[in-house]
């Protein structure tokens, strides 16, 4: 039998080859079709250093150092910001309002997140208001407010109800003198609101009470200093003698008033009662010394209220208009007790 041998066709391998190829990509397709989908990457290897938060900027612009009040306030406002690792850019106005208005205009200009101050007086900030508003960065108040028309120009406000304060003040003379007292007034600052409002307080319950005047009324700038050069010239005043009591709008002007009172050889807190504001560790000294009769409380340590307010508006929260702090009142009899665990 005679064999056939198939004669190959020119180009048959390639052929072949290609049908090869095809039938291979077609495998790798379908059974792509049937793969799960890629894992997501992994994380960093445990101790790799983790992403960067950005950190929170503020500018504070500080009144000044008057007093042992706003010294507390300082540390507190500066001790919180280092504890919860917040950049501060703190700025000192020494008592004017022109200087403060700077420190405002360079927060802008360095791109802070939060602007947050405590006004030497109440008016004349709406412009710069305006400027930082327009800069996109919220503003907070902190201890005084500011008299302007627009409130959306701040997102809040941190501090006491100086009114209330001076209605404390007041009550508590109106009850330790059964409402007569010829009174003696160590004012503010001019212009400042807890000047404006502690004032306004104490003459709401005068109001009630006829046998209370006050017969001589000069600002000690809330300094001791001059609380005491005021006091000097009250009771060198032909209205001396009729001096029952002192009302002073700070506790360091009324410190200061101690002084001139036993200098003039009469006794404070019984010649003539005392009664201030602030509650700081010399007022309760002096309470428990038994010259000064009565303090009412304006806490100063809200570095803790002013940077939840600067955390809440960085995460975009909004914020009530007036954020109180909690206060007391206190008495000769209460000062002993209470020394121990004042803080400022």
């Amino acid at each position: 039998m005679k064999k056939y041998q198939v004669a190959k066709r020119p180009g048959a391998g390639l052929a072949n080859s290609g049908i090869w190829l095809a039938l291979a990509a077609c495998c790798v397709f379908l059974s792509s079709c049937g793969e799960k989908p890629a894992e997501p990457a992994k994380p960093a290897a445990e101790g790799a250093a983790p992403i960067a938060k950005k950190k929170i900027v503020v500018g504070f612009s500080q009144i000044g150092a008057e007093s042992g009040w706003r010294a507390a306030n300082t540390e507190s406002i500066q001790s919180e910001a280092k504890k919860r690792g917040i950049e501060l850019k703190f700025s000192d106005a020494q008592q004017k309002q022109e200087n403060q208005i700077n420190a405002l205009r360079s927060f802008i200009a360095q791109g802070v997140d939060v602007i947050a101050f405590s006004p030497v007086i109440v008016s004349g900030w709406e412009p710069v208001l305006q400027d930082i508003k327009k800069a996109g960065i919220p503003v907070v108040l902190t201890d005084r407010a500011v008299d302007a028309k627009d409130d959306s120009l701040y997102a809040t406000f941190i501090g006491s109800d100086f009114i209330e304060e001076g209605h404390r003040a007041g009550e508590w003379l109106a009850k330790a003198t059964g409402g007569k007292a010829m009174i003696a007034e160590l004012v503010g600052t001019p212009g400042s609101a807890p000047a404006i409002d502690r004032k306004k307080g104490f003459e709401d319950v005068l109001a009630k009470n006829p046998g209370m005047k006050i017969i001589k009324s000069q600002s000690g700038d809330f300094t001791r200093t001059k609380g005491k050069e005021v006091m000097e010239a009250f009771l060198k005043s032909p209205e001396a003698k009729q001096i029952t009591a002192l009302y002073a709008h700070n506790d360091d002007m009324a410190l200061g008033a101690i002084q001139a009172i036993e200098e003039a050889g009469l006794k404070p807190g019984k010649d003539i009662l005392i009664v201030s504001i602030d509650g700081v560790k010399g007022a309760f000294q002096a309470m428990a010394d038994g010259k000064l009769n009565c303090t009412v409380e304006c806490n100063p340590l809200i570095g803790p209220q002013l940077f939840d307010a600067v955390e809440a508006l960085m995460a975009k929260k909004t914020l009530p208009k007036h954020t109180g702090v909690l206060e007391s009142v206190y008495e000769q009899s209460q000062a002993k007790d209470a020394l121990p665990t004042r803080k400022y």
